[in-house]
């Protein structure tokens, strides 16, 4: 993949993903900052925290920085998505994942 594809599939990834955020925020209590640069979650409760997720051209992989772990998310054609090669979720997944740890209830994304 090219990066003007890459491009144009982590930012139309990660718009999508900013609506779905920022329809949860107030219902679970976190704040959603940024645009298809680099989107930040933020905590208050249950202690300050931040999700980072940004593209990361040079590599074609969109990363996530949370609960001080670093997520590399490829591309797969097959699930027309980014996925995260070593469990196969999606981002979608990932990040469901990730904000039902960090808030301690289950959160679908």
């Amino acid at each position: 993949m090219d990066e003007h594809e890459f491009r144009t599939r982590s930012d139309a990834a990660l718009e999508a993903l900013e609506r779905r955020l920022i329809a949860l925020a107030d219902e679970h209590g976190f704040d959603v900052e940024g645009g298809a640069e680099k989107l930040d979650v933020l905590f208050e409760e249950p202690e300050e925290s931040r999700f980072v997720i940004s593209p990361n051209s040079p590599v074609r992989q969109i990363w996530i920085s949370a609960l001080a772990t670093s997520f590399k998310l490829d591309w797969s054609d097959e699930a027309g998505a980014f996925v995260l090669e070593k469990t196969g979720e999606t981002l979608d997944q990932v990040m469901s994942r990730l904000l039902s740890q960090q808030l301690g209830t289950s959160v679908e994304v």
